[in-house]
């Protein structure tokens, strides 16, 4: 039978006991067969990892451990306090609340539309300005067509030169 935890992935939580006493961060995995949790940048442990195959690389990894559940409290994100599980029946629904403030700890999920590629470059198209000035591009265009003209005509002199020495030398 797998135990339950008070806290869930992404809550926020303070560490009570061990080395990192007093640190907070957010649950990134919880573990309730083991009844404990990983929390980012806290309990980091060095792991030696053997490179398996020529490209990947060895050495020291730094990677977060688990720290058991007891040992961390919730941080409540209306009050900003560390704080104590309790739960109440809302519209027939099991919710976690603050046993400080009474806020709810479970976070509301807004259902977010899935839409198509094309209705979103629809949108990006309706969003651009129409309006657009053309008074700097003419000045612009006429003078890099002039260079581009001196360079090919550069280009077929030189070639020209070229063909007639090796026409001479082959004589």
């Amino acid at each position: 039978m797998a135990n339950k935890l008070h806290v869930k992935k992404g809550d926020n939580v303070v560490v009570l006991a061990g080395k990192d006493k007093g640190k907070t961060g957010k649950i990134l995995t919880a573990i309730p067969s083991d009844n404990a949790v990983i929390v980012k940048g806290v309990n980091i442990i060095t792991k030696h990892q053997k490179p398996k195959s020529q490209q990947d690389k060895g050495g020291l990894l730094k990677k977060e451990g688990k720290i058991d559940a007891s040992n961390v409290q919730i941080i409540c994100p209306v009050c900003g306090k560390a704080t104590r599980v309790a739960h109440e029946v809302i519209d027939g629904k099991k919710h976690r609340v603050c046993k400080k403030c009474h806020a709810s700890l479970d976070s509301v999920k807004k259902p977010v539309k899935k839409t198509t590629k094309k209705v979103e470059k629809e949108v990006a198209k309706e969003a651009e300005p129409k309006t657009v000035k053309k008074t700097a591009t003419k000045s612009t265009t006429k003078k890099t067509s002039a260079t581009a003209e001196k360079k090919t005509v550069a280009k077929k002199a030189t070639t020209q030169k070229k063909v007639v020495k090796n026409n001479g030398g082959d004589r």
